[in-house]
C-alpha cells in the first residue's frame, strides 16, 4: 500500500488518487471505524479553506461518514487552526480539515485532528491508510445537504478576540492583511477591525482558483509594497489555510517565523508567561536566532521539519512556545496548533505594549546568510544508497565546521528534495548548495 499521509496529511491533485471522491469517501468510512474501535463517538467536524475542489470532497467526506452511521458538521470555510480548537471545544471526536495549504489551488489535501486538537499519530494514519486499502472502491457520488454551522466560525471570532488584552493600547497601528484568497479573507480583517486597529486588507477575494496565487506568505513582495505605500506599520501574510503568518516591517523589509519566535520568547519572558528556558524550533531556523536566544538565556531546540515534531517536543520539553521559519507558531497555552490570525495577534500586542515599531523589535536579531534550493526528484530513496550524495553532504558540512550548518531533506508534501545551507558568506553558500543540487538530479532528479 503507498503511503498516503505525509508530514502534513495527505495531499495530492484534487480528482487524482487519493484526492478522488471515491477515495475520501472511503476515507471517511475509515475513519468513522476507527472512531468506533477506539470507543469513540463517531462525530467530526468538517472545515475547508476556499478551493473550488474542497465543496465536493467535502461532500464525499459526509457521504463517507453518513455511510457508516457517523455525524459530521460542517464549519465551512475557516482557517485549519479554528478546526483544531473546534474539535476540542465541542468535544468532537476528530476534525478534518480540506486544505493543500500553500499549494496552488488544482491541489487539495486532508489533515486530520483527535479529539485533543492535535494532528493524529502515525499510528492512526497508518490504521486508516490500511482501512482506505480494505475499503477502497468505485463510489458512486450521492447528494447529501448540509450547511455550515455559523455558531461554530463564531465561536472561533470570540477566541481570537479574547487573546488581545482587554484595555491594552491598540489604536494608532495600521495593519496590512495578505489573505492569499485563502481560509483568513473573511476572519482576519473582521478580527483585527474589531480590535481596534486601521485595517487594509489584500488578496481577500477568493474565486477558489486564485488561492496563493502570486500572493501570501510565499510571495510577499506586493505587501511590502502595500505596506510602505500605505505608510502601515505591520504587514501580515497568511498562506492558503491561515495556519502560519509572516511579516512585513514598517519599513517594507520581510520577516519570516524565527523573527517571531525572537519577538514571543522575549516579550513572553519579561511578562512573565515564558513556562521554560526552552524555545523549539526546527533544523531550518537560522544560526542567528540561536545566537539571539543564547544572549537571552534560552535554549533553541531543533526538531525535524513539521509541526507534528515541534509540538512533540514542546510538549515533552515543558516548553510553551515553538514553531518553524516558514511560519507556524505555536502558543500552546492557547492553542496546540499553529494559529496564523493568533499569531499576528500576539505580535501587534507586542508592540502595542512595548511601544515599539516590528523593526525595533528584530533590530537585536542578525540573520546569518542562508541558502535554499529546491531539487525535483523522481523518487525518495534514502540518500545513503548514492555514496556521491553522501561524500559531498559530508565535504559540505566538514568545509562549513562550527561556522555554519548544512540540512539535506525531502518535502513531506512535494516531489522535491530541499537543500539549506548557512554560514557567513553568500557567495561561498551558494556554489555548496548549487554543487549539491548538482548532484541530488544526476541521481535522483525528476
Amino acid at each position: 500500500m503507498t503511503k498516503l499521509f505525509g508530514t502534513d496529511g495527505m495531499r495530492g491533485v484534487a480528482g487524482q488518487f487519493p484526492m478522488d471522491y471515491s477515495t475520501v469517501c472511503v476515507l471517511g468510512e475509515a475513519l468513522v471505524n476507527l472512531l468506533k474501535q477506539e470507543g469513540l463517538p463517531p462525530k467530526v467536524i468538517i472545515g475547508r479553506d476556499t478551493r473550488k475542489s474542497g465543496k465536493w470532497l467535502e461532500q464525499a467526506l459526509f457521504q463517507g461518514v453518513g455511510s457508516k452511521n457517523g455525524e459530521a458538521v460542517s464549519a465551512g470555510i475557516i482557517p485549519t487552526s479554528a478546526v483544531s480548537f473546534l474539535t476540542k471545544m465541542y468535544d468532537f471526536s476528530a476534525g478534518i480539515v480540506i486544505s493543500a495549504s500553500h499549494n496552488p489551488y488544482q491541489d487539495n489535501g486532508i489533515k486530520i485532528f483527535s479529539s485533543a486538537g492535535m494532528k493524529i499519530p502515525e499510528t492512526w494514519e497508518k490504521r486508516l491508510e490500511d482501512g482506505i486499502q480494505r475499503l477502497q472502491r468505485l463510489v458512486e457520488p450521492e447528494i447529501i445537504p448540509f450547511d455550515p454551522e455559523p455558531t461554530l466560525g463564531q465561536k472561533y471570532t470570540e477566541f481570537l478576540l479574547s487573546r488581545f488584552p482587554e484595555g491594552k493600547s491598540k489604536h494608532n497601528i495600521k495593519v496590512v492583511l495578505d489573505c492569499s484568497n485563502g481560509a483568513s479573507s473573511a476572519i482576519a480583517p473582521f478580527v483585527f477591525q474589531l480590535l481596534g486597529f486601521e485595517v487594509l486588507s489584500i488578496n481577500s477575494s477568493p474565486d477558489g482558483k486564485n488561492i496563493n496565487r502570486g500572493c501570501g506568505s510565499l510571495y510577499p513582495e506586493k505587501l511590502a509594497e502595500s505596506v510602505v505605500t500605505a505608510k502601515a506599520d505591520i504587514g501580515i501574510a497568511y498562506d492558503g489555510d491561515a495556519d502560519r503568518a509572516i511579516w512585513v516591517d514598517e519599513n517594507g523589509q520581510v520577516l519570516n517565523g524565527d523573527h517571531t519566535l525572537f519577538v514571543q520568547c522575549r516579550f513572553m519572558k519579561e511578562e512573565g508567561c515564558l513556562k521554560s528556558d526552552r524555545v523549539v524550533a526546527t533544523t531550518m531556523s537560522n544560526m542567528g536566532l540561536e545566537k539571539a536566544l543564547e544572549k537571552l538565556e534560552l535554549n533553541l531546540i531543533r526538531t525535524k521539519v513539521g509541526d507534528r515534531f515541534v509540538l512533540e517536543e514542546m510538549i515533552k520539553s515543558g516548553a510553551n512556545l515553538g514553531g518553524e521559519q516558514s511560519g507556524h507558531t505555536i502558543f500552546l497555552d492557547d492553542c496546540p496548533t499553529g494559529d496564523g490570525i493568533l499569531t499576528s495577534i500576539k505580535m501587534v500586542e507586542a508592540m502595542s505594549i512595548k511601544g515599539m515599531s516590528l523593526s525595533e523589535l528584530v533590530k537585536d536579531y542578525r540573520v546569518y546568510p542562508q541558502v535554499h534550493r529546491n531539487v525535483p526528484v523522481s523518487k525518495k530513496e534514502d540518500f545513503s544508497l548514492y555514496p556521491e550524495i553522501t561524500h559531498t553532504m559530508e565535504e559540505i558540512e566538514n568545509h562549513l565546521g562550527d561556522n555554519g550548518r548544512f540540512n539535506l531533506r525531502y518535502s513531506g508534501t512535494e516531489p522535491l528534495a530541499r537543500i539549506m545551507v548557512e554560514g557567513q558568506n553568500q557567495e561561498e553558500l551558494e556554489d555548496l548548495a548549487n554543487r549539491m543540487a548538482q548532484v541530488l538530479s544526476k541521481h535522483l532528479g525528476a
